[in-house]
């Protein structure tokens, strides 16, 4: 590795005067581990020269870690270099970073391993320490939540996650009393013990799995979503009082109303409209929206600040709720409720006629909500049937609100953002926690009266922001990718749609498919099959714009209650506009990317927990009906197997392979189908099945089913006795037979 000389350095510094942390210089010469002491000496003798003056670091000096320190290491960057973080760390600020400098006579070391580590404290950017190895003293074990089970010998954990089948063998001393059938969380304990299983002790006992209320206990537990706040949190939040009105604009005249669902926990916004008298106008619209203003109480390095960050975001489950906040903020002083007066961040939007943004501009308040209404009752009184709540309130507040989002209907059309047509399961649950039934939300213009109303101030957050020169984290969705695309078009294709090709890929592509498909018997399969074609969203500090929204900045602002990206864009609202000192710190920008890194990983943790939680209600609801017969659609293929989305119920079983008939079948990974060796019959996504429902296990959210018609076909039962070269030999006369099917499925449908 060679090492710059000082005349490299400065040649470098002078052509790149953005790059100039020793991490970017680091960089740009490829120098990596141990070079780096090399390339500090040259920088501090630069400096010494008068040729360099290191500029003011920006973030606040940690508290100090002792020389020998436990640490774990963490996952090395995109240059290779290796990080660690202290496990004892007892400070008050931020937990500092360690850059690990190997030897070249260390062994190797990887995400998870715990060692002893000599510390030295540097002054640079990206860390605060450098660590030496002094030895491995192990290494994060594995950990695993599941069914205990006694034996002779102790006893045996059977995992609740439905893809791991391993079981777990727990000596006598390690039980920590759990009992039969108890729902226990373990950690690996040691090398495999009895009958080659892995060793493991039992740290937590969570009760019965099959108590109903266990079902989100478990999908918190597995993905290790913090249930619980630290006493230090819960004492700043319980100390936290109502804000001034002090420089604030007082809008607690303005008739704001919060229209949020019938059993919402929490309101963070509030909207108005009205028309707008601007002659030069005619026939426009102004659109408030207010939202509680989170950053008055929850300020940058602060407790609340910290578990926030950690947290990223709320999880929501059926019967409760994990709060990025504690209730005291979450459901009382951060949250809008009718006639009380609350602090927030309120955006004020010129629209025209066609509903397009054309001015706006933010202020910190003082709001008082009118009303809290529900999206049915405002829906039932658009309709023309007021409840004795909304009644009064139509002239000034609900019919304005509709005219307004009548005209953004005009402006929508013209962006044309991604039209998906998907229903929403909603899981009902009774007072002791069963699922009473399962029903698919509907879809009121109430609903898309309020999001069209959050895009546009979540635009112009973001337009704001960048018009500022503000540091903010923006909300990014990406095209999809070409195999993915390729794959949509496959599907297409074989449904009888078309999805063009060699063109800049718009979402009024996407439309016209959706749209072709509406009405049909394949509108589920192609939406679906579009969704699986996108991208995620995550968030970042580069504006790469929103694909599915049609958008070319947007950042998330209406939900600082429930989500962490949303504090920060209303840190760099304050900051920006100069409303106070609880805005974005020279910290928050220095870690952005990295914030935004950390709270995209969160929020996939909940959507994963949150759609584990859905699968084991619905596997608990079948239960009872083992043995019934169920209609559905084939939804997935795989080579163990088909899945099928229910439609009662939308839950997605598995058909193994073994249950597909008497034939072989052959999965063909061009076309994502299964082709039968003997007959030729093809099995693809979108197909109407008949199913019976052979098993569904709650505690892992588990369904197995057994194919007895496709296409209102019925299969004939029984194993194959050609599974092997026999069956294989056949394949080419299949998979004529099955291109010659899809050729007349192709010419029928279209």
């Amino acid at each position: 590795m060679k090492i710059p000389t000082k005349q490299e350095v400065l040649e470098w510094i002078s052509e790149n005067p953005t790059l100039t942390s020793k991490r970017d210089i680091a960089k740009a010469f490829g120098i990596k581990g141990a070079a780096r002491i090399d390339l500090k000496r040259i920088l501090r003798e630069l400096e010494a020269e008068g040729h360099l003056q290191k500029r003011k670091r920006s973030y606040r000096d940690p508290e100090k870690l002792p020389p020998v320190s436990v640490l774990q290491i963490t996952e090395s960057d995109a240059d290779g270099d290796l990080y660690a973080r202290p496990l004892e760390w007892q400070g008050e600020g931020e937990e500092p970073v360690i850059l690990m400098v190997l030897r070249a006579s260390d062994p190797a070391l990887g995400s998870g391993d715990r060692i002893l580590g000599r510390l030295t404290e540097v002054a640079d950017e990206d860390h605060q320490y450098e660590g030496r190895l002094i030895r491995r003293i192990g290494s994060n074990p594995t950990h695993v939540l599941g069914v205990f089970r006694k034996t002779a010998e102790g006893g045996r954990i059977h995992p609740i996650d439905k893809g791991n089948g391993k079981e777990w063998f727990v000596p006598s001393d390690l039980t920590n009393g759990a009992k039969e059938g108890e729902l226990v969380e373990a950690e690996q304990s040691g090398p495999k013990g009895r009958m080659g299983l892995p060793r493991a002790r039992i740290i937590n006992r969570l009760g019965d799995p099959s108590a109903p209320k266990a079902v989100s206990l478990i999908a918190i537990h597995q993905h290790g979503i913090p249930d619980t706040f630290p006493d230090e949190v819960i004492a700043q939040a319980d100390a936290a009082k109502p804000a001034p009105l002090g420089k604030r604009e007082d809008m607690r005249d303005m008739p704001l109303v919060t229209i949020d669902p019938a059993d919402a926990r929490d309101h963070d916004d509030a909207c108005w409209a009205h028309a707008d008298d601007d002659p030069k106008n005619p026939g426009g619209h102004i659109v408030w929206v207010a939202i509680a203003d989170v950053a008055h109480y929850v300020t940058p390095g602060s407790a609340l600040d910290r578990e926030a960050r950690k947290r990223g975001n709320s999880s929501y489950f059926p019967d409760r709720v994990v709060p990025m906040l504690p209730d005291r903020l979450s459901g009382d002083l951060c949250s809008l409720h009718e006639g009380v007066p609350r602090a927030c961040m309120a955006v004020r939007m010129q629209l025209d006629a066609k509903g397009r943004k054309i001015s706006h501009r933010f202020v910190r308040g003082m709001m008082k909500s009118v009303a809290s209404l529900n999206y049915e009752e405002v829906q039932q009184a658009q309709n023309g049937e007021p409840n004795e709540k909304c009644a009064p309130l139509m002239d000034d507040i609900i019919t304005p609100l509709y005219a307004a989002y009548e005209a953004t209907k005009t402006a929508r059309a013209e962006r044309q953002p991604l039209d998906l047509d998907l229903p929403e399961r909603k899981v009902m649950l009774t007072e002791e926690g069963k699922v009473a039934s399962v029903n698919f939300r509907d879809r009121l213009d109430a609903h898309r009266l309020i999001e069209e109303f959050m895009i546009l101030a979540n635009v112009a957050a973001a337009e704001t922001l960048i018009s500022k020169r503000s540091s903010l984290l923006f909300r990014v969705h990406e095209e999809p990718n070409p195999e993915k695309l390729d794959a949509l078009r496959e599907t297409a294709r074989e449904a009888g749609f078309t999805l063009a090709k060699g063109q800049v890929l718009k979402t009024q592509h996407l439309n016209a498919l959706l749209n072709a498909a509406a009405g049909t018997e394949d509108a589920e399969l192609i939406n679906l099959s579009t969704l699986r074609s996108m991208t995620q969203a995550y968030y970042t500090s580069e504006n790469f714009g929103h694909f599915g929204l049609a958008l070319q900045s947007y950042a998330h602002f209406t939900s600082p209650i429930r989500r962490y990206a949303d504090l920060i864009v209303h840190r760099a609202l304050v900051s920006a506009h100069g409303w106070g000192k609880d805005g974005l710190t020279p910290e928050d920008v220095e870690n952005l990317e990295q914030t935004g890194a950390h709270i995209s990983d969160t929020e996939r943790r909940s959507m994963l927990a949150e759609r584990d939680t859905t699968d084991r209600y619905l596997a608990s609801y079948l239960s009872e009906r083992v043995g019934n017969e169920f209609t559905g659609r084939i939804s997935g293929i795989a080579r163990f197997g088909v899945f099928v989305k229910l439609d009662e119920t939308g839950a997605d079983g598995l058909i193994p392979m073994r249950e597909l008939g008497r034939e072989y079948f052959h999965h063909d990974a061009d076309s994502n189908t299964l082709i039968g060796a003997d007959t030729g019959v093809v099995i693809s996504l979108g197909q109407r099945v008949t199913v019976r429902l052979a098993e569904a296990v709650p505690v892992t959210g588990g369904i197995a089913l057994e194919l007895l018609s496709l296409e209102d076909k019925v299969i004939a039962k029984g194993h194959s006795h050609r599974r092997g070269k026999g069956a294989k030999r056949k394949l080419s006369n299949a998979k004529r037979k099955a291109d010659k099917a899809k050729r007349k499925v192709s010419r029928r449908r279209k």
